[in-house]
């Protein structure tokens, strides 16, 4: 079971709110989001109501204000708790939509992308065991993406606006 607990001020101040499951809309629990403090769990947060947006994936920890979870601004409208995986990772992506082109397999975090298969681009990908987030720039930086389970044709069906990806990481209990 998950928990996490949102304060309006940095430093874990002002009005608060705990939760333990998903929530599609905070916004009438707080008007803005400037410290978090997950007691269990992985979370993913989300910039806007009905889970849209940008992505921040948050696991077990303080974050004293919104720059520590790599956030552009203090909006925090939507939340999911991410069911831990306990087995193997393994995706495969492609250079191509609808899993055309070279194909690179991972099983592992990937700090860069492109070190690994010498183009930033991945145009599609399935994700066939475990869950992973994708980040917009090398060593965990930018903008994130959550994939769970299942085929991407493209990359806007993982909410992202370009097919950018510059790391990877598979959702653990820890890292």
């Amino acid at each position: 079971m998950g928990k996490i607990v949102f304060f309006e001020d940095k430093n874990f101040q002002g009005r608060s709110h705990e939760s333990s499951s998903d929530c599609s809309d905070l916004h009438s629990f707080f008007n803005r989001c400037n410290s978090i403090r997950v007691e269990n769990g992985n979370w993913m947060l989300y910039e806007r109501p009905n889970y849209a947006g940008h992505q921040y994936f948050l696991r077990r920890g303080e974050y004293p204000d919104f720059q520590q979870w790599l956030g552009f601004n203090d909006s925090i409208k939507s939340c999911r708790l991410i069911t831990s995986y306990k087995g193997s990772h393994k995706i495969r992506m492609y250079e191509r939509e609808d899993f055309r082109g070279d194909m690179l397999e991972l099983t592992e975090d990937c700090p860069s992308v492109f070190e690994k298969c010498h183009h930033h681009d991945i145009q599609s990908c399935n994700v066939l065991e475990g869950s992973w987030i994708f980040y917009e720039l090398p060593n965990y930086k930018g903008r994130q993406y959550f994939l769970k389970q299942g085929e991407y044709k493209r990359f806007s069906e993982w909410g992202s606006l370009n097919s950018k990806v510059g790391s990877m990481r598979r959702v653990v209990d820890s890292y």
